[in-house]
């Protein structure tokens, strides 16, 4: 039978392998060709643009950002709807025509990156997929070239929005979709862009940190609470503070409280929003379970990015998307990237709701990101020395549905009592509400933020090499289990590579994306291992059970 699709880019693709029925995400065959074009397309865009830079022209100022916009849209559960692709994708078409019109060097430019529109969408869009490369090897480093970029995408978007922009990552953007259109690198060309690829994202990482700290303050360590209000509230998902901060200005006085889900429990930590009085705390887990979660909340929901998951109706008219996010049947609230966004439909919306139903009531402790890390650090190489920290177990990366995540819950539980997790991204959900105490003071769970804030485990593994003295950072008490879902994950594994760290155990699987001999050479170059069971993994790193 002829596969209506191929996509493998999530760590819950089917079958281990790719899904090409529908995305166990929730699209389909037509929403899996249009985002193909659309990457297609913008690599299309990248490579007209890359040749007059070639020429000794500059990087017109919207091309980073829109080349961006349309790899974060492709996101693993990002935007559900044809529509809003279907528009990015004319827009990219119409601002490769201008560029073309308007060079005086058109002949120059490839026969293959000046396709017109004409024609269905769809069935273009089947014909420039992952499968179109032949050479399996090249198919996997491309892609993951590619799944890094879209990571970078995300972290430019997000600085951009504070008004954070870094040239030379944007030059990077644009030079490696242009050299992944087609079949222009051979296995070690590809090989060398891999690595220049996490060189970018801890560049553009250090990027996102400065501007989140530039515009809300250091993190500090925080204590937030799961309870509810009385009064009727919005839940705030995703990953984008900017929304944020501008809902919370707006509700101001309305009577509608402020709750965070998932990835956006770390604005919490952020000094910048005690300030506002309605902003109540955290609801809920990880992404996975918003479907549970969003229909306890009774109140509106607003998704700022991924991770949608494809609502129930018991909430589907309750849920708003904003940015790159979207899903057919749900209200989007416009905005450009800088732009001020009218957040009054869903704060009205709200008012007519019923108050949050409570579902648990205690409180998270986070805000461990490197500045704060740093001004422990005395206490913490006083525990270090004195034998009481043996160890600093990395369990950064992403959540999931699959069951074979309860892995990271049973490794967390079954861990030394010397030992302190250093945590970033939503798989915190998977052992941050266990209670697995302190040392002289010191929680041994550490929540560093949002994955992106996993450069700041990075700065603060760092820092403990110094602190040290050693030469080698595989040579601190660090262990690193990575748990993967999307390709946020995918850049930030990526940065450590390129970092120079060694061993990481990743899982709950191996990236269907890495064919056989990719996985072989990251394994005997960088020790990458996948996980096994909590019981032979604790006995690999502590020679105990």
């Amino acid at each position: 039978m002829e596969e209506k699709m191929f996509c493998f880019q999530c760590q819950e693709t089917a079958k281990g392998t790719g899904c090409t029925v529908s995305g166990v995400c929730g699209k389909g065959p037509e929403l899996a060709a249009l985002q193909d074009l659309l990457i297609h397309e913008s690599r299309s865009l990248a490579s007209v643009v890359y040749k007059r830079v070639q020429m000794g022209e500059e990087i017109p100022e919207d091309i980073a950002p829109m080349l961006s916009c349309n790899l974060f849209t492709t996101i693993t559960n990002a935007n559900f709807d044809e529509d809003a692709i279907r528009e990015r994708i004319k827009l990219t078409l119409n601002r490769k025509a201008e560029l073309i019109g308007n060079s005086e060097n058109g002949e120059a430019f490839e026969k293959e990156s000046l396709w017109d529109g004409e024609g269905d969408y769809v069935e273009k869009g089947r014909t420039v997929g992952v499968l179109s490369r032949e050479n399996e090897n090249i198919r996997s480093l491309t892609e993951l070239v590619t799944y890094g970029l879209k990571g970078i995408s995300a972290y430019m978007k997000h600085a951009g929005v504070l008004g954070k922009r870094d040239r030379d990552t944007e030059e990077f953007l644009v030079r490696a979709l242009a050299l992944t259109l087609g079949n222009r690198l051979d296995e070690k060309q590809l090989t060398d862009l891999v690595l220049e690829t996490g060189k970018f994202g801890v560049q553009v990482m250090a990027l996102l940190d400065n501007a989140n700290v530039s515009a809300y303050g250091n993190p500090k360590i925080s204590k937030v609470k799961t309870g509810v209000g009385k009064n009727p509230g919005i839940l705030v998902s995703g990953h984008d503070l900017k929304d944020l901060e501008m809902l919370l200005e707006q509700s101001r006085g309305s009577g509608v409280d402020i709750y965070t889900h998932s990835e956006m429990l770390p604005a919490h930590y952020y000094p910048y929003f005690e300030k506002y009085s309605n902003f109540i705390g955290n609801y809920g887990g990880a992404w996975w379970e918003q479907k549970k979660d969003f229909a306890s909340f009774n109140g509106a929901i607003l998704m700022t990015t991924n991770c949608i998951v494809p609502p129930s109706d018991s909430y589907k008219e309750r849920l708003y998307t904003t940015g790159t996010a979207g899903y057919p049947g749900c209200r989007h609230i416009p905005g450009a990237a800088g732009e001020e966004k009218d957040f009054s439909c869903i704060i009205e919306h709200a008012k007519k709701l019923p108050a949050p139903t409570e579902i648990e009531n205690s409180e998270i402790t986070g805000g461990f990101a490197h500045s704060q890390v740093i001004k422990l650090a005395d206490k913490i190489v006083e525990a270090v020395k004195k034998g009481k920290i043996k160890k600093f177990v990395v369990m950064a990366g992403c959540d999931g549905r699959s069951p074979k995540r309860e892995y990271y819950t049973e490794f967390a539980r079954r861990l030394p009592k010397d030992t302190v997790i250093l945590t970033a991204g939503c798989a915190k959900y998977r052992y941050i509400k266990m209670n697995l105490g302190e040392i002289d003071g010191i929680p041994r769970v550490l929540d560093a933020g949002q994955c992106n804030d996993s450069y700041s485990l990075a700065v603060t593994a760092l820092k403990l090499k110094e602190i040290f003295g050693l030469s080698d950072i595989n040579d601190l008490p660090v262990i690193y289990n990575i748990a993967w879902y999307e390709q946020k994950a995918v850049i930030v594994l990526l940065a450590l590579l390129y970092l120079g760290i060694r061993n990481i155990r990743l899982g709950p699987t191996h990236p269907a994306f890495l064919s056989s001999e990719v996985g072989r050479v990251l394994k005997e170059k960088f020790g990458l291992k996948e996980i096994t069971t909590p019981e032979k993994d604790m006995e690999y790193y502590f020679a105990t059970v």
